[in-house]
């Protein structure tokens, strides 16, 4: 798969921190084999939307909150599997680079250390009113990213384009490769850009440049 292809043209050593930044199940071939390697490689992995919403089904126990892809994600989960998620942190700040990895973002007026769950998983856009939407909701607001001045420098996921998406203050990374795009990586201290090529559009959508 492309994650185990990625990990294989990085090829990280013991004392490189591996943070993947969310979304490991659903959608793709083979969400338990995804967590299992992360597991296997001791990866620390952020929430994502998707995570959060089974980790709040098997919490409330509310089928009619379920996809398809849900249900077959969950039919294949194990205890170790579930424990890993539960683990999964919304954040994870690297002092040395003063960079902060998220899933999908963040407010642009509150510190981020502040921001709850459905914002720093969820959000796209910012509306007129400064409320966090997706961006099929609100498709004319500006993304967060466009808003966010810094400090801390952000790289963040959730919003698939085609290529990698730059301000002066955030990278956005998530190149659809779930959709047929690619996976991308991004490497400190020298900032370097790595990606593979999805090996089948295993879910539809265009992707934005």
């Amino acid at each position: 798969m492309e994650f185990e292809e990625m990990l294989d043209l990085l090829q990280p050593t013991r004392d490189d921190a591996i943070v993947l930044i969310g979304d490991l199940v659903n959608r793709g071939p083979d969400s338990q084999r995804v967590v299992q390697r992360a597991r296997e490689i001791g990866a620390h992995a952020l929430l994502g939307n998707h995570e959060w919403h089974l980790l709040s089904h098997r919490r409330q126990h509310k089928p009619v909150m379920l996809k398809d892809y849900d249900l077959v994600t969950l039919g294949t989960l194990d205890p170790g599997d579930w424990d890993y998620l539960e683990r999964m942190t919304l954040t994870c700040y690297a002092p040395a680079y003063d960079t902060l990895f998220v899933h999908a973002g963040l407010l642009p007026d509150q510190p981020w250390q502040e921001q709850n769950v459905s914002v720093v998983t969820d959000v796209q856009v910012i509306d007129s009113q400064g409320m966090p939407r997706r961006r099929s909701d609100s498709p004319r607001s500006p993304h967060w990213s466009q808003l966010w001045k810094g400090p801390p420098f952000v790289v963040y996921g959730h919003t698939p384009r085609r290529n990698v998406r730059r301000t002066d203050s955030t990278l956005g990374i998530d190149t659809g490769c779930v959709h047929g795009g690619h996976l991308t990586a991004y490497v400190l201290p020298e900032g370097a850009i790595h990606q593979v090529r999805a090996r089948h559009r295993y879910a539809p959508r265009k992707l934005k440049d």
